[in-house]
């Protein structure tokens, strides 16, 4: 058996083959970032089905009537949306939202049902093999896809979680306050297109945190690797990845990440500025920065302790 090291090279090398890629498809990035729980996965059969899906998905978009040439985006989206949705039954897992099989692409296709991003994946991908024009939209909160206007046309924007569903722009409000908060301003720029490289992050952004709620720290750890390899200047992740050495008490790896983190980040004795003593405190950053410190010089007194 792989030791966790070996693995954890493995899955990095392979995702960042897959990001080099040619193109913006993103199955066989999903797929690499399955390797965290699926160490011994073959992508092949996924890929292979994808293209199937695809052909699928041109065949009918064939078969349109002169009204559908008519009406041509909509009837893209809603041959798509059959075909993924009611054909072949794929949904939003509403019930069991926070289960780590719908972040990995094989277990999305084999159960068919996912949380946005993944499902979007699906989307993005048979679409683009069925020749449609469709792009990520990384939406707070909630990932959507849109097919983008043409001359005389809006945007069309779609929510892969709930069955290919259009959304107005009220709605897009909406699904902001819903997820941000009430006092959440909308923009048009949420709804700009996502790279693959940003759809990738989100992907491991949303397992880190469900495995650090989980308080699954190897896995979460692991997925702080791959997010430091495809951005090596995510200094965030870098100080989580720290703290979770810390919690799994590999003390000298977060002694190593913590003061690589601190090295980069404002020092926490600097002097508080003065409208920040009348308000009775330290900003946000030096108060995390203060905190990492502490944890530092308690990682140096136990590391010093090993020698």
């Amino acid at each position: 058996m792989q030791s966790l090291q070996t693995r954890v090279a493995g899955a990095i090398d392979e995702l960042l083959r897959t990001l080099n890629e040619r193109g913006e498809g993103l199955a066989s990035a999903a797929l690499a970032i399955a390797r965290v729980e699926y160490p011994a996965l073959d992508p092949d059969p996924y890929l292979q089905r994808i293209e199937r899906m695809g052909e699928a998905a041109a065949g009918r978009l064939q078969r349109r009537t002169p009204d559908d040439r008519r009406r041509d985006r909509a009837f893209q989206i809603s041959t798509l949306n059959a075909y993924l949705y009611e054909e072949l039954g794929f949904s939003g897992n509403r019930e069991h939202y926070d289960d780590p099989r719908n972040s990995f692409l094989n277990e999305v296709l084999d159960r068919r049902t996912g949380i946005p991003i993944s499902l979007a994946v699906i989307y993005l991908e048979v679409a683009r093999r069925a020749g449609v024009r469709i792009e990520g939209v990384n939406f707070p909160g909630h990932f959507l896809v849109r097919l983008p206007a043409t001359t005389g046309s809006d945007d069309l924007i779609v929510d892969p979680f709930h069955s290919g569903a259009l959304l107005s722009e009220m709605d897009c409000r909406q699904l902001l306050r819903q997820h941000v908060g009430e006092e959440a301003a909308f923009d048009r720029g949420l709804l700009a297109t996502a790279t693959r490289q940003q759809i990738v992050v989100r992907m491991l952004v949303n397992l880190k945190r469900l495995y650090v709620r989980m308080r699954s720290f190897p896995q979460a750890r692991f997925i702080a690797d791959l997010l430091l390899a495809v951005d090596p200047s995510a200094l965030s992740e870098l100080r989580d990845r720290g703290l979770l050495a810390y919690h799994m008490e590999d003390f000298p790896a977060a002694l190593r990440d913590l003061e690589a983190y601190l090295r980069m980040m404002p020092r926490p004795d600097l002097p508080v500025p003065e409208h920040e003593h009348a308000a009775g405190g330290q900003s946000e950053e030096a108060s995390e920065s203060s905190q990492i410190w502490e944890h530092v010089k308690t990682l140096r007194r136990r590391v010093a302790g090993f020698n």
